[in-house]
């Protein structure tokens, strides 16, 4: 007798699945009680709903998620798009987001364009597609085509990552321009003249951009020429970080201290420094951005910007609740980031 097709197996099984009124006639209720101890237990006895979660847990029952989507025009499903999942820098934020929606019996997409605006407009349009109620971005920047289509299907979106006071769209998390410039004068505070920053792509980053500007912003202020700081872009990997320092250390003239876009990439630069014999900051400081806990545990530790990872992904989540819901949310939030000097950053060399 020949064995069942995949198919059939699958359709065997679907047969099989337990229903709510099999719920209802294990635990001795109604089918109107199982709904209520699903989704409002607070209103049934503590007894009733021992008894059904028994049943349903007896039985491996699943609510029909199609139905209930259907019922209630929502799929209980957000998406967010972010940059890279090669590294931790987005990891801090997305966790905190994801617990947020939890708590709230929120399901999460994730999907990683790889800084690639064709690609995240395709998954953007997909995740829409997959029925999801709202969606996290990362950045300003995409087509207007993009925000056009969100707002023709009506799907609520926050932007996290920046805050830009000329962008009307809603967002949360931080200036990175001020970010930047901060510990731009940070290093310059310790009599460094000849920069370098190691970058991730400029075109289509506003936040790479954003930094770009900060440092410049400091050196103006302090009198120097913003044209001289020596710029590379790259991944924002480990051995991308190596490579870009080895490129600024042919630079005429040389810089004596390196800002990195993030910490992925001045740990990069660290070990690039070490390789070619120089002493950090003895010889070279370097300094990230970030604060994910690579900047600790590297040698020297890392002098970097803190990013309020946590309470963004946190706070963007209950932000896309707010207008899921229907609430009216009219102003972006502004979060602080700031410096944290540790042993990669010193006096510039005499």
């Amino acid at each position: 007798m020949n064995a069942p097709s995949q198919r059939n197996r699958g359709q065997d099984k679907a047969a099989e699945s337990p229903t709510l009124e099999d719920v209802a006639e294990r635990s001795g209720v109604s089918t109107a009680t199982v709904s209520r101890c699903l989704n409002n237990p607070s209103v049934v006895s503590e007894k009733t709903r021992a008894r059904v979660m028994e049943a349903v847990k007896a039985l491996g029952y699943a609510p029909n998620f199609g139905a209930r989507a259907l019922a209630a025009k929502r799929t209980n499903t957000f998406g967010a798009i972010i940059p890279t999942m090669e590294n931790a820098i987005f990891a801090r934020g997305l966790q905190a987001f994801q617990e947020e929606l939890e708590r709230n019996g929120i399901t999460l997409l994730v999907a990683s364009s790889s800084y690639r605006p064709e690609l995240e407009d395709k998954q953007i349009q997909s995740l829409v597609a997959r029925g999801a109620d709202a969606l996290l971005l990362i950045g300003h920047d995409r087509t207007p085509d993009t925000y056009d289509f969100l707002e023709k299907r009506q799907i609520p979106y926050v932007i996290a990552w920046v805050h830009d006071d000329n962008e009307a769209r809603i967002s949360i998390g931080f200036d990175n321009r001020k970010a930047m410039k901060l510990l731009a004068e940070r290093v310059l505070d310790h009599g460094h003249q000849s920069l370098g920053l190691i970058s991730a792509q400029l075109e289509g980053n506003d936040r790479a951009r954003h930094r770009l500007e900060g440092i410049r912003d400091a050196m103006k202020e302090r009198g120097l020429d913003p044209s001289k700081l020596q710029i590379t872009e790259t991944q924002y990997t480990i051995s991308c970080g190596a490579e870009a320092l080895a490129t600024l250390l042919h630079s005429d003239p040389k810089p004596t201290a390196v800002l990195c876009g993030n910490d992925v990439l001045a740990a990069g630069a660290l070990l690039e420094a070490r390789k070619q014999g120089l002493r950090v900051p003895q010889d070279i400081s370097i300094t990230g951005f970030d604060d994910i806990e690579i900047a600790e545990i590297v040698s020297p530790a890392l002098t970097t910007v803190h990013v309020p990872h946590s309470n963004m992904g946190a706070g963007a989540a209950k932000l896309l609740l707010a207008m899921r819901n229907g609430e009216d949310v009219e102003q972006s939030v502004e979060l602080e980031a700031t410096v944290v000097e540790r042993d990669s950053l010193g006096n510039a060399p005499t």
